[in-house]
């Protein structure tokens, strides 16, 4: 767990919360982010380099840890690799990882088919799952909601031992994730295009990660599956798998940065020093059994 770093006079002005939620939500986003995909797919080693510098000026981004640094597109460096070892995943069976780097949002209880993505803005799980999933099995168990920021590791993880059984895609908007907006419009995860990964764990219980996409960010990789879920895919798009995963394998990635939300059924609490506003590490104990 670590402490985020100070901000430079360029990223408190970006920070205002008004000027924040003008620019990163009431502009074109879908457009935007289709923009942003194929800016990003430019293979251009000097645009790259330029590219980052600039992006720089927003973010705290350190790419001491990546395999290479000699990117070939922006979009290379989003979803940049890691060196060997530099997340380790809690080997204990009774522990539920955290599938990616994060900063810890709203968790809490699932209640009333309810949980919430800011203080006073509760959404429905039904909504978030959509209509062809059963989001009843986690009513009384828990949500933990995870925001990877621009500047993360962007690549996810299986939290615990298991097999993915189905994904459901279901494309939406592209609003900001950040704190600002989660503060400002309701039912923002339920709006935005997201994924809805089913895995049953190695001790029978079912868990769910929910990827939500955001502006400029509206692409989301799944290995197993071979496919990336991005705009074009219409509609409700429904992934039966049987993808058996270790603890810590790769899932997929993000192509900028966004947000996961964890869910479990009851039976699992909080682990140690998990609360809102902690930033994680990919590996790190998130949920045990209780």
């Amino acid at each position: 767990m670590t402490t985020l770093p100070a901000r430079g006079w360029f990223q408190r002005l970006v920070a205002q919360e008004d000027l924040n939620f003008l620019l990163t939500n009431r502009v074109p986003r879908i457009a935007l982010t289709r923009l942003m995909g194929r800016f990003a797919r430019i293979e251009s080693p000097l645009l790259t380099k330029l590219s980052i510098a600039v992006w720089r000026l927003f973010t705290p981004l350190d790419l001491g840890e990546a395999r290479h640094t000699d990117f070939r597109s922006l979009k290379d460096c989003f979803t940049r690799e890691l060196k060997p070892g530099s997340r380790v995943f809690d080997e204990r069976p009774d522990v539920v990882c955290t599938p990616s780097d994060g900063i810890v949002g709203a968790c809490g209880l699932v209640q009333r088919g309810q949980v919430y993505q800011a203080k006073g803005f509760p959404y429905s799980t039904a909504e978030l799952f959509g209509p062809t999933q059963d989001a009843s099995v986690f009513e009384g168990g828990r949500f933990i909601t995870l925001r990877l920021t621009s500047a993360m590791y962007h690549r996810f993880h299986a939290p615990a031992a298991g097999t993915v059984e189905h994904v459901t895609y279901l494309s939406g908007d592209t609003w900001n994730v950040n704190p600002i907006a989660l503060q400002r419009v309701e039912r923002l995860f339920c709006r935005n295009e997201r994924a809805v990964v089913r895995m049953r764990l190695a001790g029978g219980e079912p868990i769910a990660l929910v990827p939500v996409a955001a502006i400029l960010v509206a692409s989301i990789r799944l290995h197993f599956l071979d496919v990336l879920l991005h705009l074009g895919r219409k509609g409700a798009n429904e992934m039966p798998c049987a993808a058996p995963h270790a603890k810590g394998q790769e899932m997929g990635w993000f192509e900028h940065g966004s947000t996961i939300i964890v869910f479990v059924p009851s039976g699992f609490e909080l682990a140690e020093g998990i609360a809102t506003g902690v930033q994680l590490r990919a590996g790190q104990a998130l949920l045990k059994r209780a």
